[in-house]
């Protein structure tokens, strides 16, 4: 990611990319699929990301690619957002950094290849260079296998029992083929590369109204019902309006980017205070430092009959300082605003 102008917010957009340029060596920001894990040590494990509301397991939502200029150790840095998908939950999130110096023991010191490698195969990687194990359904560190194979890896007992059902009670004995056996278990959301762009200045259009009419009317209208036209373009109404022209001039932007800068809030109601947003483990403040928007919804095709995965804003906050607290992957936090039913 491109380090935008001071004060200036990036967007990011979904595209469709072929499947080369959304793995890990490509340092990918993308929606949806399995993570494209940065760090290979310490993966965030089936503890972390279950839910904290109902314990199942969150699903994979987006990553960021956003190293920090000037930090040797950050020359590689991407975030990491899960949730909830579970009804009628729906609610959990958690949101992870993970970052490397350039010299790491993972990827090449050189820059990757823009060339399509020589493709092996449709096979799905569930198996990092580190050794570490992945879960066949959702990509995230599988601790738990398969007690006839021995093969098959999973983060929990649910995404076993689901494996199970969808194939893999018949594949399991054709173990040396498995990641070319990997069903469709409908939990991973679609996937589509975030392609970043630098939102221009944008500049309102003015309407012009002839000045006598506004004078005119406004001398006619009784004052009771100045009083009342006032009270009704509430703190609410003028929040909204003003999300609804900052993202006019891109409505597709499914994602915000600025380190520092203040976030634009969908609804007057529950917009976090300093004091609601916890500081790092590490001792230093949190700090804003991407949001995503709603129209992601549209992306993910996560409704379903009754409740499913929603929300106004989420905004992420991490560690000021970006510290770095081992070669792990460090959790930040997320704020939910949803959408406000005006009346």
């Amino acid at each position: 990611m491109a380090a935008a102008r001071a004060g200036a917010a990036e967007l990011g957009f979904a595209e469709e990319a072929p499947a080369w340029r959304l793995r890990s060596e490509q340092f990918p920001s993308k929606v949806g699929g399995r993570p494209a894990w940065l760090g290979e040590a310490g993966l965030p494990g089936p503890a972390e990301l279950a839910c904290a509301l109902c314990g199942r397991p969150l699903a994979f939502v987006l990553q960021l690619y956003a190293p920090l200029p000037g930090r040797a150790d950050a020359f590689h840095r991407a975030l990491f957002l899960f949730c909830c998908r579970a009804p009628p939950c729906c609610a959990g999130l958690r949101v992870f950094r993970n970052q490397l110096p350039r010299k790491n023991d993972f990827y090449s010191y050189e820059p990757p290849s823009e060339s399509p490698p020589p493709e092996t195969g449709e096979s799905v990687c569930l198996q990092l260079k580190s050794g570490a194990h992945l879960c066949r359904v959702c990509g995230c560190l599988g601790p738990k296998t398969c007690s006839r194979c021995h093969k098959a890896h999973y983060c929990s007992k649910e995404h076993q029992t689901l494996d199970w059902r969808l194939g893999h009670k018949l594949a399991c004995t054709q173990s040396d083929n498995l990641d070319n056996t990997v069903p469709d278990h409908n939990f991973l959301f679609p996937e589509f590369e975030i392609v970043i762009e630098t939102e221009d200045e944008i500049t309102p259009e003015v309407v012009e109204t002839d000045a006598s009419e506004i004078t005119g009317s406004m001398g006619e209208a009784p004052e009771e019902e100045l009083d009342s036209m006032a009270k009704h373009e509430s703190r609410e109404d003028k929040i909204f309006q003003k999300f609804k022209t900052k993202i006019a001039q891109e409505p597709e932007q499914i994602l915000r980017y600025g380190r520092g800068i203040a976030p634009i809030w969908i609804s007057g109601e529950n917009i976090p205070q300093e004091k609601d947003i916890p500081d790092c483990p590490c001792g230093a403040r949190r700090l804003f430092e991407f949001q995503v928007m709603p129209q992601l919804l549209n992306y993910l095709k996560a409704d379903r009959l009754g409740r499913s995965v929603d929300w106004g804003v989420l905004a992420v906050f991490t560690c000021a300082e970006s510290c770095r607290q081992g070669t792990g992957y460090t959790e930040e936090f997320v704020w939910k605003q949803d959408v406000t039913d005006t009346p």
